[in-house]
């Protein structure tokens, strides 16, 4: 063989063993299947009732209380919108996630052996608010408020329980119709509670429907004007949000590691993380707690049989 092919074929054989040409794994470090230490890194997420810079910021707390109390590495993995969440989850790239109640009830029901392990004590209790521009003349009532039929109307994300499903559910109970149906013109989907305030504070949209917690927190930051944004209508109670658990932790951090978790969450009491989920009190949660919003969930065909 001639000199000049000898060391372009070592030429070769060198940059195929570079460092800079070895397979990318990275992307497979949740992988339970490996024993690096980027296996051990707890990854969660939330769906996104905000715009993910915000979201990403008061979650970073909370990867830094998971991290110091579990003495684990984790980290907040944001979503672009709910069904990211819940891809996220099924597809095993997080293991953690703060799911609002239909969420939570598609990923644990694509995912075998996934638990509800803790929620807000507000949360088994939740309400939605009905919200319309001061324009409209519309006020508070106990009455469900028939006249937004010829209003325009949005939702929330299409997946959300507090800005879609259970408001949903109570138009339909109302009226006796479909809520997509039932109003004049089709209603919108914001893709967000803090959109949907938004939208209406600004009359782009006559009425919408979100979270009672996201209004109420606007309202108190300075966020929102309640005067020019009316709450006109509050939802009976339902259950929501939750932390739901994929059952990968067992493997990745040993068994009763879930428990563990489960313990750390129900004892947070620093107000700043209390404060992220807009919540008072962390308390325990299980799959059977959000079976209310299954059944309705599979009314309104949201969810797979």
């Amino acid at each position: 063989m001639k000199p000049q092919l000898i060391v372009a074929g070592l030429a070769i054989c060198t940059l195929l063993l570079a460092p800079g040409c070895k397979k990318d794994n990275s992307k497979n470090a949740g992988n339970s299947n490996g024993d690096s230490s980027a296996t051990k890194i707890l990854r969660f997420s939330a769906i996104p009732d905000e715009n993910t810079t915000e979201q990403t910021a008061k979650f970073s707390k909370f990867a830094d209380h998971l991290s110091s109390e579990l003495n684990i590495t984790a980290e907040f993995v944001p979503a672009t919108d709910y069904g990211a969440s819940v891809d996220k989850f099924v597809n095993g790239e997080i293991h953690l996630a703060w799911f609002g109640g239909l969420t939570g009830v598609q990923a644990r029901a694509e995912v075998d052996g996934a638990r509800a392990i803790a929620q807000g004590i507000e949360d088994p209790n939740y309400i939605s608010y009905f919200i319309a521009n001061s324009e409209t003349g519309l006020e508070l009532s106990e009455d469900f408020p028939a006249s937004i039929k010829d209003m325009k109307f949005t939702f929330g994300s299409e997946k959300s329980t507090s800005g879609r499903l259970m408001p949903s559910f109570f138009i339909e109970e109302a009226t006796g119709f479909d809520a997509i149906k039932w109003f004049s013109n089709p209603p919108a989907f914001s893709g967000a509670h803090d959109k949907t305030a938004k939208l209406v504070e600004t009359g782009t949209f006559q009425v919408g429907a979100l979270s009672y917690k996201k209004y109420d927190s606007m309202v108190e930051s300075g966020d929102l004007d309640a005067n020019k944004c009316r709450i006109i209508w509050k939802t009976p109670p339902y259950a929501d949000y939750n932390w739901t658990a994929h059952p990968d932790l067992e493997t990745i951090f040993g068994a009763g590691f879930t428990d563990k978790l489960q313990a750390v969450l129900i004892a947070i009491d620093d107000p700043a993380l209390l404060k992220a989920l807009t919540r008072s009190k962390i308390i325990a949660a299980k799959n059977e707690d959000f079976q209310a919003i299954a059944d309705v969930a599979k009314q309104l065909k949201l969810l797979n049989d």
